[in-house]
């Protein structure tokens, strides 16, 4: 069983000015970033003009460590407290669908595992102890 622990910062329209200053004060490297306007021509229809330049995901190396930053997608409410979740990334489904289940007993389902246009299984969950995950697997 293999599998990574990422932080994942949520922003409220601020992740791209998020991203440059994290690139200025700790010489961060941008490894990848899309906007909402990048992704698939489906889920970009239903966005307003506001949104498509909200970033959908971005991938930070600082030092040794990466961090996944992007902001908080329209259908989600941003709160305090929820700005800061865990990334569990694995390269295999059924330990994806493993975690998830393990990690929504007694907790809160945000979003329901599915497969979505960047991964064949990706979900959240808060768990019985108020700690938010993100649970995704790699394309390969």
């Amino acid at each position: 069983m293999s599998f990574q622990l990422i932080p994942y910062i949520l922003m409220n329209g601020k992740a791209k000015e998020a991203i440059d200053y994290y690139q200025e004060t700790l010489n961060a490297e941008v490894l990848f970033m899309q906007t909402l306007g990048e992704g698939p021509k489906d889920e970009t229809a239903r966005l307003k003009e506001n949104e498509l330049n909200l970033i959908a995901h971005s991938v930070l190396k600082i030092g040794e460590t990466k961090i996944m930053i992007a902001d908080v997608i329209p259908e989600l409410p941003f709160e305090k407290g929820n700005q800061v979740s865990i990334c569990i990334t694995t390269n295999d489904v059924s330990l994806t669908r493993q975690l998830y289940e393990n990690l929504k007993k007694d907790g809160k389902v945000i979003i329901e595992l599915n497969e979505i246009y960047f991964s064949p299984a990706y979900g959240m969950v808060t768990d019985k102890f108020g700690v938010t995950f993100q649970v995704y697997t790699n394309r390969i």
